[in-house]
């Protein structure tokens, strides 16, 4: 599967990179395990020789067990050449390893109730399980032979070519999932952040084994891996486990350097496509990840076109003038940049007088101030979802894997809560002021033929 750039979205799995660190407290168990003890969850750590890093999280109310290998690598990482690589990867993983082949993998969690899956995106490939803790190690050991011993075979290389093209093409056929990926083409012009997830005809057709072994050589990096878990375990079962399964891996480093994405151009485009509906995506780069005003940024996206009915587009699209179905406004942060975007489907006939109203809301936004009591409701209405999404036991173990790539520590409720307590009706009017300049805006539409 992969993983989507913007669509109505839950705020589980993002808030906790989103918003900005203080240091908290740590008790040091020896020179490479150490816990964090917080509010709602205690987060344990441990890195191995070979710098794989492990992340756990002990619950007492679930007999499942969520785990994970997430690597830093993705869909970016790519060249023209080996555009879509990295998800033809993903899928080759389940196709046959050393010591075991395809229907061996997939039935491997899958008879005892379990669940194995993967994901690419732009920036990570994940592999993940989900069963009872009973069989914890029997997932640890599978993930770990997908992920390092992969082989390839040619056979199951041409099958699931066939597979990716039924993808992409099914992929053309849903102009929700083409019009994002060609947002980001329109926004990040010229550089593999633009580039679709799942590559090219062309590009799938030409790969052969040697090419999954090149981009592996390249680009694997012990120490930007994470095992990531969630479940009613004791650390020191997790942590040997996953250093019986993983330990032997070889320390190996990756001399590849992400080209950072630094020049935008604001660009317009409008596209003809089979569809009864008309589609817009309109925004901009944003903050990354590193950026400590991307917490505040993610409140002021949430205000404005959050998974809330009340949020603002909402209610100015659809429960005033019912032009849309749905409209949410997004904000994906990377390692160097992020993207921020509203997108809605309506009526053709509707469609620039939808897009001036969301103009509208921008401005709202930058020339009238939250008042108080709004500040408020805006403040507990983000606590209440972070504090919802922060339940979500799978969401929890995505989290921290991602957190430790791409913070190298976890962010925490308390500091997310801070946070937004922190906030005033100026910071954030200040912020749309800047973000919200309509001359820097991108704009695509999706129009019936």
């Amino acid at each position: 599967m992969r993983t989507q750039n913007f669509k109505a979205h839950s705020i589980s799995g993002q808030f906790c990179s989103l918003v900005g660190c203080c240091t908290p407290y740590q008790f040091v168990l020896d020179r490479y395990l150490y816990t964090e003890f917080f509010f709602m969850r205690q987060y344990h750590f441990a890195t191995l020789s070979n710098g794989i890093r492990v992340a756990h999280n002990p619950v007492g109310t679930s007999k499942i067990v969520h785990c994970a290998i997430m690597l830093d690598i993705g869909s970016r990482d790519e060249t023209l050449a080996n555009h879509g690589i990295a998800h033809f990867w993903e899928h080759m993983a389940f196709k046959g390893t050393r010591k075991r082949n395809a229907y061996h993998i997939i039935s491997r969690l899958e008879s005892l109730g379990g669940e194995l899956n993967a994901f690419t995106d732009k920036e990570k490939i994940c592999f993940y399980a989900s069963l009872r803790d009973a069989y914890f190690e029997r997932a640890i050991e599978l993930l770990a032979d997908i992920t390092f011993h992969s082989q390839f075979p040619a056979a199951h290389i041409q099958r699931e070519r066939k597979v990716i093209l039924e993808e992409i093409s099914m992929y053309h056929d849903d102009p929700e999932d083409s019009l994002q990926d060609e947002f980001d083409g329109l926004v990040f012009k010229g550089h593999s952040l633009g580039m679709n997830i799942l590559g090219t005809e062309n590009s799938i057709r030409s790969f052969q084994k040697k090419d999954f072994q090149q981009f592996i050589d390249e680009h694997l990096d012990t120490s930007r891996i994470v095992v990531s878990c969630v479940g009613d375990l004791p650390f020191e079962k997790v942590v040997a486990t996953v250093e019986k399964y993983v330990g032997h891996i070889r320390p190996r480093h990756s001399a590849k350097k992400r080209k950072k994405f630094d020049y935008y151009r604001p660009a317009e485009r409008t596209v003809v496509r089979a569809v009864k509906q008309a589609r817009c995506a309109y925004g901009r780069p944003a903050y990354s990840y590193q950026d400590e005003q991307r917490g505040l940024f993610f409140m002021l996206t949430n205000i404005l076109g959050g998974p809330g009915l009340n949020s603002r587009l909402n209610l100015a699209l659809r429960e005033k003038y019912g032009f849309v179905y749905q409209v949410g406004a997004q904000f994906v942060p990377f390692t160097d940049t992020g993207l921020f975007v509203i997108s809605f489907g309506t009526e053709p006939q509707q469609l620039e007088r939808s897009l001036k109203l969301v103009r509208q809301e921008l401005l709202k936004m930058v020339e009238q101030p939250l008042g108080k009591r709004q500040l408020s409701a805006a403040r507990e209405q983000l606590v209440g979802q972070i504090a919802m999404a922060e339940e979500s036991n799978l969401g929890c173990m995505m989290m921290m894997a991602r957190n430790l790539l791409d913070l190298g520590r976890v962010v925490t409720f308390d500091e997310m809560y801070n946070r937004v307590r922190n906030t005033t009706p100026e910071k954030l009017r200040k912020m749309a002021e800047e973000m919200f300049d309509p001359r820097m805006f991108s704009c695509l539409r999706m129009i019936p033929n």
